[in-house]
């Protein structure tokens, strides 16, 4: 089996292999798995049997920058052509406390697989293509099988992310169904979620969201318990109805959160600011009876339309006809009163309170009311 592709022909990459070419190195994980589910290639990743000292060495003296980013864990970004290239030490594991792990170097490529979350992580190429799969990862790839590498529980006890990233690759990569005895570990581990930074589960329930359907694997979360830990009161029966109703390529990740629910979503998931104003805006606009034009002036055009489609999802009915024409002129309204309109005759508290009055008049006529019109029933 070969591995193909421009990300690993191309000569910052070759660059890379050909500076540490004393050594085993490799390409792995994310690339080559994209590579042969021919998905798009994001960052490359590579493995190899020299030291974080003699990758640094060798790079500089192939006139290439190195980095020292995870030194610690034997990671350092090799920059060729302008593009970073982590290039991480084989290893193995010393120690885990459910998080973080002690790990030594290795020289072997089979005990650097070993430690890896999933099968279809563990899959490596050399410079030229050739595929190295020390695990069976191309089988689980291509069968769309999300499979922990060796003893489920064991993985899950070294590192309880695991348990996430379980799900967020199923959703990703997955077939219909899910692997049972990785679930089962996974309920089994659930309680070491709680162990977890909230900016991290935020980071994974980001991710598990933005798939392009995510609602198989939400359910699936629910029922283990997991969905439950992540956001308390979540519940996903809305999310499946959202992503048939969403328009194509458009997995906006916030809107399918407003269809989850759930407690205190800012502090469990760590949203900013911004993304928990626009998650509460989406969740009263879900349950108001606002038109669609009235949604697109109060949020604009994009989470207006989030909020019609969010509405019909949560109420399980079909969306209103010209919907994102009237989201459009909604977004593009403006109360054609001003202050200057009213004055001199009003000043102050009573200039604002005709103007809050014009404008309810204005949006119970679905902005449509006219400036005569509102002036003449002032």
């Amino acid at each position: 089996m070969t591995v193909q592709g421009l990300w690993l022909t191309r000569p910052a990459t070759q660059a890379v292999f050909a500076a540490l070419a004393p050594h085993q190195v490799l390409a792995v994980g994310g690339c080559v798995r994209d590579a042969l589910m021919s998905r798009p290639v994001g960052d490359v990743d590579m493995a190899t049997d020299a030291t974080p000292d003699q990758v640094t060495a060798l790079a500089e003296a192939a006139g290439l920058r190195a980095v020292p980013t995870g030194i610690e864990h034997g990671t350092v970004t090799i920059l060729s052509g302008g593009i970073a290239h982590e290039v991480t030490t084989f290893r193995c594991d010393v120690t885990t406390d459910g998080r973080h792990a002690v790990v030594t170097f290795a020289t072997d490529v089979a005990e650097d697989a070993a430690r890896r979350d999933l099968t279809m992580n563990a899959l490596y190429c050399t410079a030229d293509g050739a595929l190295i799969d020390p695990l069976g990862g191309l089988a689980d790839v291509r069968a769309g099988r999300v499979r922990f590498v060796g003893d489920p529980a064991l993985r899950i006890a070294e590192d309880h992310l695991r348990i996430l990233r379980f799900f967020r690759f199923h959703a990703w990569y997955g077939a219909d169904g899910i692997d049972a005895e990785g679930l089962a570990a996974c309920a089994a581990g659930a309680d070491g979620i709680g162990r977890l930074s909230r900016e991290r589960i935020g980071a994974e329930m980001r991710k598990v969201l933005s798939a392009a359907d995510p609602a198989p694997t939400v359910a699936v979360m629910a029922q283990a318990g997991i969905l439950g830990r992540v956001l308390p009161g979540a519940e996903p029966a809305a999310l499946a109805p959202l992503v048939h109703l969403e328009p194509d390529a458009d997995p906006d990740w916030l809107r399918r959160l407003a269809a989850l629910g759930g407690e205190d979503a800012e502090a469990h998931l760590r949203l900013s600011r911004a993304e928990a104003r626009d998650l509460a805006a989406l969740r009263q606009a879900a349950g108001s009876h606002e038109t669609a034009a009235v949604l697109g002036w109060r949020l604009g055009r994009a989470r207006g339309a989030d909020a019609v489609l969010l509405r019909a999802a949560v109420m399980e009915a079909p969306l209103p006809a010209g919907w994102q024409a009237e989201v459009a002129r909604g977004a593009g309204a403006a109360l054609p009163v001003t202050p200057a309109d009213l004055m001199p005759a009003l000043q102050g508290p009573d200039l604002g309170a005709r103007l809050r009055r014009m404008e309810s008049l204005w949006l119970a006529s679905d902005l449509r009311l006219s400036r005569e019109r509102l002036l003449s029933g002032s």
